[in-house]
C-alpha cells in the first residue's frame, strides 16, 4: 500500500519525485518492523505484498520507480530485467548475495545491502527445528489430531542422541548447528571444500569426505554457498549413499540439490527430507514436492524472525536515506563485499 505525505492542514501534498518500491513483503511485516516516517517525508513508498510474477510483470510494475528495496532473492533481477529499468538509480537488498548485483553496478546503479544483519542463529535454529520435526514426525502427528484421529498412520520417530549429523559447509550457520547437535548427544561429521583438520577440531567435528558423510550420516544438513561448483552437489550418487530413513535438511539454497532424484527417493520412502528453500518461490501449487511423502516443508522462513526483519528494514531505511543525502552507506562493491 502506498504511503502518502500529508501536510498539517490535512491536504495531500504533491507526490514526491522519488518513488520507492518495497518488494516481497509477503508476510506484511515491513511497515511494522521499523520507523518509515523519515523516508515517507521525502519519497513515495509503495509496499508490495504479493509476488510480481513474470519478468515482464516485474518490469511493468517497477518501471516508474527510482529506488527498489528487495527482500533477498524473492524477486529475481536478471540482466534483461535490469536493462529494462532505466529509471532505477538505487537498489537495496537485505542480505549479502544475489544474482544481478554486479550487473547493476556495471550500469551505474548504486547498490547497498544490509550485510545480512545476522550471526546465523536464526537459520541454524530453523534447521534444528526441521531436523526435530522430521525425526519425531511432528507434521504427521499434527495433521492426524487436527483430522480427528490420534496415533493412526503416525509412524514412530527416532531419537537424535547417539545418531550422526553430517554438515555440508562448516561456516557460521554450520558451526551453530554443530554446537546444537553435540548438545543433544549427536556425533557430528562435516565436509567443505575449505575444510582443514584445525578448522574441524576447533568446531568439535570430524572432517570426512563428502562420500563418507552421505554414507554415515543419519541427518545431512546443507549450509553451502551456491556457486557453479556447488550447484546440484547433492545428486543421485550422493542420495543413493544415504541410509534408509536418513533425513536431508536444506535451509540454504534449493539448487544445491538435484530435485528429480530427490523426488524419486521420497516417493520410494527411502529417505526423509526437510526443506525451506525452493527453485521457484512461491512454490507452485502443482509442484510435486507438495504431495511427496516423507517431507517437511516450510516457506523459506529460516532467516525470517521478527528480530531479523527489524534489522533488515531499519538498515534498509538508513541505506536509502543515506543515498538520498548523496552519501551512500553499506555499499555493495564486488565479490559480495561491503565498502
Amino acid at each position: 500500500m502506498p504511503s502518502h505525505n500529508v501536510d498539517y492542514s490535512g491536504e495531500p501534498q504533491a507526490r514526491p519525485e522519488t518513488r520507492v518500491a518495497v518488494l516481497d513483503d509477503w508476510q506484511r511485516i515491513a511497515e511494522h518492523s521499523t520507523d518509515w516516517s523519515a523516508l515517507t517525508a521525502r519519497a513515495e513508498v509503495v509496499f508490495f505484498h504479493q509476488p510480481l510474477g513474470s519478468s515482464n510483470d516485474v518490469v511493468n510494475t517497477l518501471a516508474d520507480f527510482d529506488i527498489i528495496l528487495a527482500m533477498r532473492e524473492r524477486t529475481a533481477f536478471s540482466n534483461d530485467v535490469i536493462s529494462r529499468l532505466p529509471r532505477l538509480k538505487f537498489f537495496n537488498m537485505t542480505g549479502r548475495r544475489a544474482r544481478g548485483l554486479d550487473e547493476m553496478l556495471r550500469r551505474g546503479i548504486t547498490v547497498s545491502i544490509t550485510g545480512g544483519g545476522e550471526d546465523g542463529q536464526d537459520t541454524a535454529e530453523h534447521a534444528l527445528a526441521l531436523m526435530l520435526s522430521a525425526a519425531r514426525r511432528i507434521p504427521e502427528g499434527d495433521a492426524s489430531i487436527k483430522g480427528g484421529s490420534f496415533l493412526e498412520n503416525v509412524p514412530p520417530g527416532f531419537r537424535l542422541a547417539g545418531k550422526t549429523l553430517g554438515i555440508l559447509g562448516l561456516g557460521l550457520i554450520g558451526g551453530h548447528i554443530a554446537n546444537y547437535c553435540r548438545a543433544l548427544g549427536m556425533n557430528v561429521i562435516a565436509w567443505s571444500r575449505s575444510m582443514t583438520a584445525d578448522k574441524a577440531a576447533a568446531a568439535g567435528v570430524e572432517a570426512v569426505s563428502i562420500d563418507d558423510l552421505f554414507a554415515r550420516a543419519d541427518i545431512v544438513s546443507l549450509h553451502l554457498v551456491l556457486s557453479p561448483e556447488t550447484e546440484k552437489i547433492v545428486g543421485r550418487a550422493q542420495l543413493s549413499r544415504m541410509r534408509d530413513g536418513a533425513v536431508l535438511v536444506n535451509t540454504s539454497r534449493a539448487p544445491l540439490i538435484d530435485e528429480q532424484p530427490l523426488l524419486e527417493a521420497l516417493r520410494n520412502r527411502r529417505i526423509q527430507a526437510a526443506i525451506d528453500v525452493f527453485n521457484e518461490e512461491p512454490l507452485p501449487a502443482e509442484h510435486p514436492l507438495r504431495t511427496a511423502p516423507n517431507v517437511v516443508l516450510t516457506p523459506h522462513v529460516g532467516y525470517g524472525t521478527r528480530e531479523m526483519y527489524q534489522i533488515f528494514y531499519r538498515n534498509s531505511v538508513e541505506n536509502i536515506l543515506a543515498f538520498l543525502d548523496g552519501a551512500p552507506i553499506r555499499q555493495y562493491s564486488s565479490a559480495n563485499h561491503l565498502t
